[in-house]
């Protein structure tokens, strides 16, 4: 069985590609034997398997789980981390104008936002910009899932979110969420929940461009 396994961040540079081509036996496989494939095809990548997580056809995938001809499968390294709403991934920079206006309506007491930039230091290290990279599909799925779990959790609420790509200089703004809600606390936990969530599963990453080199967030390479 043919299978192409998309790369991205820390494991596209590790491959020198963004993506895999593997000939397995068999009509079917499974994601722990496909792990194990990449490893031994790759020995760039065997140290990452340990924290890469597989995804099949953009869902997280379970080491028992079944690859199929035709499924979508994407290696995804450590990551930095409905009701009315906005779930994009955008080239560059954003702005909080349309995840307000996404969220704004005359039933909603309050609006917050929460907009992420650059800073121009990590600890001891100084840093002359970042570079974003995202598995855009999956992304944006994992944006909408984050979103319906702030509209179950704090019902009344809306929710946008709308997170850059590519290079960003210090103090530029790459990620932007807005929730609104009849009352000001549903709307600033929802907001809080929302962006610790995109940084636990999300699949977008972030090289850090310092004046000592660049590395990974998340990976440490």
């Amino acid at each position: 069985m043919h299978i192409q396994v998309r790369l991205f961040a820390v494991c596209r540079d590790r491959a020198g590609s963004d993506h895999l081509d593997l000939d397995l036996p068999g009509d079917t496989t499974t994601v722990a034997a496909l792990s194990a494939a990449v490893a031994e095809a790759v020995p760039t990548l065997a140290p990452l398997m340990k924290v890469v997580r597989v995804a099949v056809n953009q869902s997280f995938a379970r080491p028992e789980d079944t690859i199929a001809p035709g499924d979508e499968v994407a290696l995804i390294p450590p990551v930095s981390g409905g009701n009315g709403g906005l779930f994009e991934i955008r080239e560059g920079p954003v702005g909080s104008a349309d995840v307000e206006a996404a969220v704004r309506h005359a039933g909603a007491g309050a609006v917050v936002t929460f907009l992420g930039t650059v800073r121009d230091h990590t600890r001891e290290h100084a840093v002359e910009a970042l570079e974003y990279e995202a598995y855009t599909e999956m992304a944006e799925k994992y944006l909408r899932l984050v979103g319906s779990e702030v509209l179950e959790r704090w019902p009344g609420t809306r929710i946008a979110i709308i997170h850059g790509t590519g290079h960003m200089a210090p103090g530029a703004p790459s990620v932007a969420i807005a929730v609104s809600s009849p009352h000001r606390a549903d709307a600033f936990e929802g907001c809080r929940h929302a962006i610790e969530r995109l940084k636990q599963d999300v699949p977008i990453w972030k090289r850090e461009l310092r004046t000592d080199g660049s590395v990974w967030v998340g990976v440490g390479s």
